[in-house]
């Protein structure tokens, strides 16, 4: 067992010190400058989002500090979210309803609908949000002071959960990326793999992004917060990461099940591959499950070191414990749920486990209806 917990030890202590350095990086932020000149076009994809894109446009269009002009592209919803568009743009006319030609072979919904958006935009700096993403009325200019300093940047919003089944999901996004992307690093280096954004905000200046060939240099992507910052580094462009909570909210998904979906569609793009999830679940499932697994086994009796295995094995869980309360605070995420962690970890790798193992059953590559090619 004190081999065990000493593993445990080491593999909770990594992201502590990442996570430590990360947020000291993000704090660290240059203070915000005035907002430069030009146009910002806030651009949104939505399909079948008429019970989230009324308080998305009602936020965008009280951006303040920036000139801004807003696009949504409506992909073939069969509801009402064209209508409320139209009805919203017929009041405010720097709001532009544009409709979502046939999916062509070989493209994925949102990319292709990101594509149409941002050839129709005018603006100097193009923000890409989600249908369910709320900007903070200050989120549009803040984020173009960060585009003035990099071609590419993005950052999680505050993330809302009103479920247990989005408490024990949700809060995986900032914890993987805040406790294992050494951000210093991805800062100094130009590393491709080190690129990192999420999908929900991303900023790009416009004339970077069109010259690296946008959405559609990733067309066949479900993950575009992997792979749109990576094809910015392998242009040499450098791409950055922000504390984007005071910026935005964005409530996913409303319960498990729609958790789980979400999470499993894009998951052969991100963890779960032959080669990178048994890594992953070391990592996670030593430095997060395991600690608190051997300090149960230490209260039952049945370790047979004495105090000194439960001792390390304890401290492991403090640390795991302490670097998602750190990271939880920090992002301004629901406190209840760092008690959920070891099992918010273990849910986790048990859906990556699944979507490399059982794809089809898990949903890889399905979303809004459509199925493409995974892989």
């Amino acid at each position: 067992m004190t081999i065990l917990a000493l593993l445990a030890l080491a593999l909770a202590l990594l992201p502590a010190v990442l996570a430590l350095a990360n947020l000291l990086a993000l704090r660290g932020t240059p203070p915000g400058a005035p907002p430069p000149d030009g146009l910002v076009s806030i651009l949104i994809p939505a399909r079948n989002e008429a019970a989230n894109i009324r308080p998305t446009l009602a936020a965008a269009l009280a951006s303040t500090g920036v000139p801004i002009e807003v696009i949504v592209a409506d992909d073939h919803s069969t509801d009402g979210t064209a209508a409320i568009v139209e009805e919203i743009a017929a009041r405010d006319p720097r709001l532009r309803l544009v409709a979502v030609p046939p999916l062509p072979p070989g493209w994925t919904g949102k990319n292709h609908a990101c594509h149409v958006l941002g050839e129709a935009a005018t603006g100097r700096f193009l923000l890409f949000i989600d249908a369910d993403v709320r900007l903070a009325p200050h989120g549009a200019a803040s984020l173009a002071v960060a585009a003035s300093r990099a071609a590419l940047v993005s950052g999680v919003p505050r993330q809302v959960t009103g479920s247990l089944g989005e408490r024990l999901t949700v809060p995986m996004i900032n914890f993987l990326l805040l406790g294992y992307l050494p951000i210093p690093l991805m800062r100094r280096l130009g590393n491709p793999g080190l690129g990192a954004a999420c999908g929900q905000l991303v900023m790009v200046q416009a004339e970077a992004y069109r010259r690296v060939g946008g959405h559609g240099a990733i067309r066949a992507s479900l993950h575009d917060g992997v792979r749109l910052p990576r094809i910015f580094r392998r242009a040499g462009l450098a791409t950055d990461l922000v504390a984007a909570s005071p910026l935005a909210t964005c409530r996913m998904y409303t319960d498990f099940s729609q958790a789980w979906a979400g999470f499993s569609k894009n998951a052969h793009e991100g963890l779960a591959t032959p080669r990178a999830l048994p890594v992953w679940t070391l990592l996670l499932g030593g430095g997060h499950v395991l600690p608190l697994l051997l300090v149960i086994a230490a209260l039952m009796g049945a370790g047979e070191s004495g105090g000194g295995d439960a001792m390390i094995a304890g401290a492991a869980l403090a640390l795991s414990l302490g670097t998602r309360v750190a990271i939880t605070l920090f992002t301004r995420e629901d406190p209840w749920t760092i008690l959920l962690h070891p099992l918010t970890v273990a849910l986790a790798l048990a859906l990556q486990w699944n979507a490399l193992l059982r794809p089809a059953q898990a949903g890889v590559a399905t979303w809004k209806g459509r199925t493409y090619p995974a892989g």
